[in-house]
């Protein structure tokens, strides 16, 4: 027989089957469904809290998504939606998390519209957004802005960016950061004003290192700031896959404290296992 994936059920007494359940529990899943629509039941059960429509053919965000206004959990991971489609997220004041990855918030081509992959009001009690593979050029200045301030994880790995904004010093909460496969070459100086980011993934980018290790601030400045690994309680760093070795890594200042940080934490037992286990952060 082989061992075959079994098939989330379809059709429409399945979602009707969905829908009245949702009704009870405040929780609805339309996962893998072959939607291009959202079903506008979805839009009469006032109680969701949380709503995953993620696995699907949608293009844009119903803008009758504002009367979920309890929703706390949204997922539309693996969708089509393009730029501006998620506009009327702004108004769903009780939102926790967004998880809108492998779509097209961005602009695949030059074609694409020009609209902006976020709105320009997040909703303010956001604690975590993920946003990996959307064609990204730059981080949205939503996700950065001054209301964001209770922001605790954040995803834009597989995406195109090449540099951090120094008002990701705004997200005062966040502790774990993820931009694996972006084409990032350093980072500024206001990452040391994250003073809960714990983890930090940077794999497969382009933080590199001259034949110089003489850092200067002014003349030649480390590609990842002495404050990253001094002002912050980073214990988990992860660059494999940049074009720099061990040995230049272990020039850097500051590096010093960020390895007797990490030795403390491993000796209390704190973190056991989920920690990249070597000094070199994934480097050889």
């Amino acid at each position: 027989m082989g061992n075959t994936q079994p098939q989330n059920k379809t059709g429409k007494k399945v979602v009707q089957q969905k829908l009245e359940n949702a009704q009870k529990t405040g929780i609805l899943s339309l996962s893998e469904h072959h939607l291009e629509h959202c079903p506008m039941q979805i839009f009469e059960i006032t109680k969701l809290t949380t709503l995953d429509l993620s696995k699907n053919k949608l293009h844009s965000l119903d803008p009758k998504i504002v009367n979920l206004k309890l929703l706390k959990l949204l997922n539309v991971d693996d969708n089509q939606l393009a730029p501006g489609s998620l506009a009327a997220i702004s108004q769903l004041t009780k939102l926790k998390s967004l998880s809108a990855s492998n779509n097209r918030l961005g602009r695949p081509h030059p074609d694409a519209p020009k609209a902006p992959p976020l709105p320009d009001n997040l909703p303010k009690g956001l604690k975590t957004v993920l946003l990996s593979n959307n064609y990204l050029s730059n981080i949205p200045r939503p996700i950065v802005s001054k209301s964001m301030t209770l922001l605790e994880k954040l995803d834009l790995s597989h995406n195109h960016l090449a540099s951090v904004p120094e008002e990701i010093a705004n997200l005062t909460s966040l502790s774990e950061l993820n931009l694996d496969a972006n084409a990032i070459v350093s980072l500024p100086n206001a990452m040391g004003r994250l003073n809960r980011l714990k983890t930090l993934s940077l794999k497969q980018n382009h933080i590199s290192v001259h034949s110089n290790t003489i850092w200067n601030d002014d003349t030649n400045p480390q590609p990842l700031p002495a404050s990253l690994f001094q002002d912050t309680p980073l214990i988990d760093l992860n660059l494999h896959g940049n074009p720099m070795t061990s040995t230049q890594l272990n020039t850097m200042k500051g590096y010093d404290d960020f390895l007797e940080r990490r030795r403390e934490v491993k000796f209390t037992g704190i973190v056991t296992g989920a920690m990249i286990d070597l000094d070199t952060c994934g480097l050889d």
